[in-house]
């Protein structure tokens, strides 16, 4: 703790004009100093700041506070990262109190590890940047997607060149260490290195006090996978950090909301047409750290997701981790666009108005809650109804005690039939534990890359969005010149001009090689397997024999529960297009929101006798004797190359036994064709 006495001399030894002055043009008024206010959207200036009281006060929004206050509320800093900054520009030391000389040590450490990560990641931008202005193929495929150059200026997007070893321009010693600690070169096992980034137009990644923490790069050409994020390091975590965020801090303070779609192009796609509050997840599930970064910067908060189901299991996932922080004072709404659309596309498609028109009618939280679970159960009897309350229970456990929570109870208890009473009386005489989000997940111990799946040459990748890409050898190179691009300029910066180009579905691609391979032995009618969850009940009953691939897959994920932490929606959607395949899923989730690992914590977290329980039960012995495999991520991908190639063999037959008959269809069975050519390629027959 940071001891009162020192705050007092820091406020005493900085000027809040000189703090405020930094962001905001102060002009003489009076005693005081004014300006537009930097916390809402005026064109008369109300901000005042009081060189003798040392505070600032907004007329307009009624924003008050210290210089501390004022960096916090502008740049998103916690208190003690403000008060560290003030000291550091007044020089002075922040006491250390109760810090034992090895913990001081070690600060000291790592504060010197994150200032040569933060300088390796800014010589690459810097590479990057110039790297575009002499692309031609990447300027070109920024006009496809509609982008002008003062809005690629804005969000310092980049060119990664087309060298395996172009950052040695860099950086002469290539060899240095710092190089993969950050995530910018891949070391393979032979000691070889290249870069992790080739091919790819670069997303800087800055974390809310704008520093550079790790990059994001979209391929651009033909290529796996499309979509590439920096892996785990000590300044970058994707359960932590949201893309976006320190570009959009003004425009959200401004709209009074923040929207969180799940793709860097969507919400580089949203500015573009002048919707610049938007954010993105950075290739995982939203996580708790996330909402409580998005409080910070709003108490409104958007969530927007396709309309398919990949779409609807992400919005809910992000439901499920803004339950523990929901209060009175705070609104949360998802949106819902058309399955063919996503933000970028929708809002290029139809326009910035149609967009907003679309926000306008977010659906509440406490509205898809109930409507998601009155979905899963049949409402007009009893046994359904019944049902869907169990399912809630946990789930309104997890809302902390407010007005909203006592809302939505009485809401269910009408949904179900049930008066405020007794429903307070079911949920007092069986208490529910409350749902636990998913912790946010850590790379497995050697993984550098916080992914899953192998990269083309070795890297892991980020799984996180697949786009479609436009193959741009054949556009003609006749290009304007951009080499005043990168600049940062406050206009201009070059224009750009079209548009074009649309998110594709979510294929991907994992590589590696498997001993083992699905025998295939379950036939329709034998063992009485019920398929996906979204058929029947993810379960299986009487003889309970299940197929050779699902409990292959369950006793992967049971001895090897690191695999939960690196699953991402893709991951969850070829799943689900497996059949017979509805208890993986069920386990999947069950470990992310309970956050048990071990089969034990499982079984504690799984009802009792769900069909989920007694197969956990069944495979703990062999679980027990089962050898350590020498590398289960390999493992786990071949088994969903498997699956993957399996639905869309069936798939093409059903297309094929239809008769191909309209252009929809065989365009679908191209894709699929090719989508199993890529697959045979990596070793499944």
């Amino acid at each position: 703790m940071i001891p009162e006495s020192f705050i007092q001399d820091l406020l005493a030894r900085v000027d809040v004009v000189d703090v405020v002055g930094r962001y905001v043009q102060l002009r003489k008024g009076g005693a005081n100093l004014l300006g537009l206010c930097p916390f809402h959207n005026e064109k008369s200036p109300s901000f005042t700041v009081s060189p003798t009281k040392q505070f600032y006060h907004c007329f307009g929004c009624g924003a008050h506070g210290s210089a501390i206050t004022f960096l916090m509320e502008h740049t998103g800093t916690s208190f003690p990262e403000a008060v560290r900054t003030l000291a550091a520009s007044a020089g002075m030391t922040v006491p250390e109190e109760n810090r034992s000389p090895r913990q001081q040590q070690e600060s000291v450490r790592r504060k010197a590890e994150e200032s040569r990560h933060t300088q390796v990641l800014d010589a690459a931008q810097a590479h990057y940047l110039k790297q575009l202005r002499a692309s031609p193929a990447a300027i070109r495929y920024l006009k496809q997607r509609g982008l002008t150059g003062e809005i690629a200026a804005h969000f310092g997007l980049g060119w990664s060149g087309t060298d395996r070893h172009g950052l040695s321009q860099v950086f002469p010693n290539y060899d240095d260490p710092t190089l993969v600690e950050s995530g910018l070169v891949i070391e393979s096992e032979d000691g070889r290195r290249y870069d992790r980034f080739r091919e790819r137009v670069m997303f800087p990644i800055r974390n809310v006090r704008g520093s550079l923490i790790g990059f994001g790069g979209r391929i651009i050409g033909k290529g796996e996978p499309k979509y590439l994020n920096s892996p785990e390091t000590p300044l970058f975590s994707k359960g932590h950090e949201l893309y976006g965020l320190w570009e959009a801090r003004q425009s959200i303070r401004q709209e009074g909301q923040v929207i969180v779609v799940e793709g860097y192009m969507d919400v580089v796609g949203l500015a573009q047409q002048g919707i610049a509050n938007a954010v993105a997840t950075l290739g995982t599930a939203t996580t708790p750290d996330h909402v409580k970064k998005l409080l910070r910067a709003s108490d409104k908060v958007i969530f927007s997701f396709d309309g398919d189901g990949a779409g609807r299991r992400a919005a809910w996932r992000a439901l499920q981790a803004c339950l523990p922080v929901l209060r009175d004072d705070i609104a949360i709404r998802f949106l819902f666009l058309p399955s063919e659309h996503d933000p970028d596309s929708y809002v290029r498609e139809l326009g910035a108005e149609a967009f907003r028109a679309c926000l306008a009618d977010a659906v509440a939280l406490s509205r898809f809650l109930l409507d998601e679970l009155a979905s899963r159960h049949n409402m007009n009897e009893a046994e359904g109804r019944a049902s869907c309350l169990h399912e809630a229970k946990p789930l309104l456990a997890a809302i902390p005690e407010c007005a909203l929570r006592v809302q939505i109870e009485r809401e269910m208890a009408k949904l179900v039939q049930l008066t405020p009473e007794e429903m307070a009386q079911i949920l007092a005489q069986q208490p529910a534990k409350p749902f636990a989000p998913a912790a946010t997940p850590k790379p497995a111990a050697g993984d550098s890359t916080g992914g899953a799946g192998p990269d083309h040459e070795g890297g892991h990748p980020d799984m996180g969005y697949d786009f479609a890409g436009h193959d741009f050898h054949d556009i003609p190179a006749d290009e304007p010149d951009f080499a005043d691009y990168g600049q940062f300029p406050s206009q201009g910066g070059g224009e750009f001009a079209g548009g074009g180009g649309q998110r594709a579905g979510g294929k991907q691609e994992w590589k590696g090689k498997s001993d083992w391979k699905s025998k295939g032995d379950w036939k329709p009618g034998k063992g009485n397997w019920k398929g996906r969850r979204d058929n029947d009940v993810g379960g299986f009953e009487g003889r309970r024999t299940m197929p050779s691939l699902a409990k292959r897959l369950l006793g992967l994920l049971l001895a090897h529960p690191e695999l939960v932490d690196s699953m991402g929606d893709q991951q969850l959607e070829v799943i689900d297009h497996g059949p017979h395949l509805g208890l993986v899923r069920d386990l999947i989730m069950l470990a992310q929101s309970s956050g048990a690992r071990h089969v034990g914590a499982l079984l504690e977290a799984a009802e009792p006798d769900s069909d989920l329980a007694t197969v956990l039960k069944g495979l703990r012995a062999d679980i027990l004797s089962q050898e350590d495999l020498p590398d289960p991520q390999t493992e786990w991908d071949d088994a969903l190359r498997r699956i993957e190639f399996d639905s869309a063999k069936l798939e093409m037959a059903k297309l094929a036994a239809a008769g191909l008959s309209t252009d929809e269809a065989r365009k679908r069975y191209l894709e699929l064709s090719s989508r199993m050519a890529t697959l045979k390629g990596a070793g499944i027959r």
